[in-house]
């Protein structure tokens, strides 16, 4: 019996792992069985509620993970999240998958694999029409994790914080890209920070990045820096708490520049420092950090040519 006053247990969580063939799911089971989780593949839906309660007579005390696709027997994208929801003693989630379609083709060409809808098509059609297939899916899932631009290594690290502990707080992250390198896909709200001078264009400071003090002293010298810091810093800390309010667990603010090392690391950097001395705990995560600097991704129509110091006038949108 529990001692009096004692908080009672919540029940074990279940996640359901899903979304499209070749995102993902089995690095995720594999990841999730490490920390300690139930996990199996491709369970036919009519064994899942068998799977997940056992014996009955015994209460079920560690997570369970169940990854399904349209490969797997049963499979109906508009009627399996009522049916994950309606098992009874465990706390019911659904993670969906998500990555781009070319990104998809790339890995099922690695692995001389055929895409399981696609087998008599080209490989896009296949793509196509299983996004459709488990569009309900997608938009009934508790959370979305796109793998696209997510190395094994990260995404591990991802599902660590989601998924490792018992902590109900909300994860957020505060995330850095390129808009060259494409814009981030993970961002539930994104800042272009391409107004501010470009630090690519002094010598000295090309090869550093934004985490280097001496880049940060540089933006610090823009005019707009510190304005934009400090309201991009009241609209966060009070935006992101109605996140948590409105029942979103996971919350990704990216900061964009053209070649995502110098201006958005900076601000994400400086965000974040601001986030946590206001109570937060944020994560951060630079996409770009360790590209090489490239003039032909820098240059455009605003970067600087006459200036004196190469700094720009601050407003190169296609740089």
């Amino acid at each position: 019996m529990d001692r009096a006053g004692a908080r009672p247990k919540s029940p074990p969580r279940l996640l359901l792992v899903t979304g499209l063939s070749g995102a993902g799911k089995a690095s995720v089971l594999d990841a999730l069985e490490d920390m300690g989780w139930d996990c199996v593949a491709n369970l036919p839906v009519p064994l899942l509620e068998s799977f997940v309660s056992g014996d009955r007579s015994e209460c079920r005390l560690v997570p369970a993970a169940v990854g399904m696709d349209v490969r797997s027997r049963g499979f109906d994208a508009s009627t399996l999240p009522d049916i994950v929801r309606s098992i009874p003693g465990v706390n019911p989630e659904i993670l969906y998958l998500d990555c781009s379609g070319q990104e998809l083709m790339r890995r099922y060409n690695e692995t001389r694999r055929r895409l399981p809808r696609a087998l008599d098509r080209p490989a896009e059609d296949g793509i196509a029409r299983e996004r459709s297939m488990t569009a309900p899916l997608r938009n009934s899932a508790d959370s979305v994790l796109d793998t696209t631009d997510l190395t094994p290594a990260e995404l591990r690290d991802e599902l660590r914080r989601r998924f490792g502990g018992d902590s109900d707080e909300p994860v957020l992250t505060i995330a850095s890209f390129g808009f060259a390198r494409g814009v981030s896909r993970t961002a539930d709200l994104t800042f272009d920070m391409r107004f501010l001078a470009n630090p690519h264009w002094i010598d000295e400071l090309r090869p550093l990045t934004g985490a280097d003090a001496a880049v940060r002293e540089y933006l610090c010298k823009d005019p707009a820096w510190g304005d934009a810091m400090e309201r991009l810093e009241a609209l966060l800390t009070d935006w992101i708490p109605r996140y948590w309010a409105a029942g979103k667990s996971y919350v990704t603010v990216a900061f964009g520049c053209t070649g995502g090392r110098h201006r958005s690391v900076c601000a994400a950097e400086e965000i974040a420092l601001r986030l946590r001395s206001s109570g937060f705990s944020p994560i951060i995560r630079h996409r770009d950090l360790a590209s090489r600097p490239s003039d032909t991704i820098e240059e455009g129509p605003g970067h600087p040519t006459n200036d004196e110091d190469g700094g720009g006038t601050g407003s190169e949108l296609n740089e």
